[in-house]
């Protein structure tokens, strides 16, 4: 009697787990330019993943230029997990957004958003900066799409190409929110 209520317990656990993963695949990601006034040009279109890249290795995001105190909105909708400062990052904000989907903006001058905030494209949650390891470089943002959920099918032999399975590259979903 016990066992069967502990295998009943499991089963809805694992259901809802199940139904919580295939909602956040459901929602619509529209991922848009998130520093005010930046183009094409802004960025560089064969950053992601340009090796060698400092202690990072290789670089898993994109470094989108503009001037110091400009504002950044999230790329996305999405609720805020984390704001504060990383060594390598600076000033950093991590987004959950649809597809389960993290977002990472970092080397932020300012930080104007609050952990567990729901934000959108309308939202300001900093500034461009030159914090972390940018220390004396022009300022820029760097910008992260990480997914929790491992992609295998995108793993290479390039360096540190098994870590692919959980960055997408940013410069894409950046090039068709420019375009349209």
């Amino acid at each position: 009697m016990y066992r069967r209520k502990i295998l009943t317990t499991i089963k809805k656990l694992f259901i809802v787990v199940m139904v919580v993963l295939v909602i956040g695949y459901l929602i619509h990601q529209e991922i848009m330019m998130h520093v005010e006034g930046a183009t094409k040009k802004s960025y560089s279109q064969n950053s992601f993943w340009a090796y060698p890249w400092g202690k990072s290795v290789t670089h898993k995001g994109v470094d989108i230029f503009a001037k110091r105190g400009t504002n950044v909105h999230p790329a996305t909708t999405g609720i805020v997990l984390y704001k504060g400062t990383k060594p390598r990052g600076g000033n950093v904000v991590f987004i959950l957004g649809p597809k389960w989907r993290i977002h990472y903006y970092a080397h932020l001058d300012k930080i104007k958003t609050n952990k567990f905030s729901i934000v959108s494209s309308k939202t300001v949650i900093g500034t461009v900066g030159n914090t972390g390891n940018a220390i004396g470089k022009p300022s820029h943002l760097h910008y992260t799409i990480k997914t929790i959920i491992p992609y295998p099918w995108r793993i290479d032999k390039r360096v540190q190409g098994k870590r692919k399975m959980f960055y997408l590259n940013p410069i894409k979903y950046l090039n068709e929110s420019l375009n349209s």
